[in-house]
């Protein structure tokens, strides 16, 4: 059993057991069966007069602005989950080559994008074979 998180701290974000994210173009042990397409995630938040006001201030100190760190953890998960979401309804197990994209919109609002490309994996029988660069 892990320890409870202390007061204030932000949540943990565990990746969805149903549906494989990974950053590679392949998966090690499993081959793709069959490459559904291109998937993403987005969502657009705004930071909110409050944690403006409260980053404005801390950001004349200097240092990190937690206020802004925890938002973007957050929507950065958001995105992954609507990514999840959306390769599993076009039928994939699995999405590869995942990237995030993120932009400022009217310099209150900011846009995180997840995207990457959906497939259909399944295990790979074969002993992995060693990489070699020649």
């Amino acid at each position: 059993m892990s320890a409870p998180l202390p007061p204030g701290a932000p949540p943990i974000y565990a990746p969805p057991a149903d549906c494989l994210l990974v950053t590679t173009p392949y998966v090690p042990g499993y081959r793709i069966h069959r490459v559904v397409g291109a998937t993403f995630g987005l969502i657009v938040r705004s930071r909110g007069l409050g944690r403006n006001i409260v980053a404005g201030l801390r950001s004349l100190g200097g240092g990190e602005i937690t206020e802004y760190t925890q938002l973007l953890e957050q929507v950065r998960h958001q995105a992954l989950e609507r990514l999840v979401a959306h390769a599993k309804s076009l039928g994939a197990n699995a999405v590869v080559g995942v990237s995030f994209d993120t932009s400022e919109m009217g310099e209150v609002m900011t846009e995180v994008l997840a995207y990457g490309t959906a497939v259909v994996i399944e295990a790979d029988p074969a002993p992995a074979q060693p990489v070699a660069l020649r």
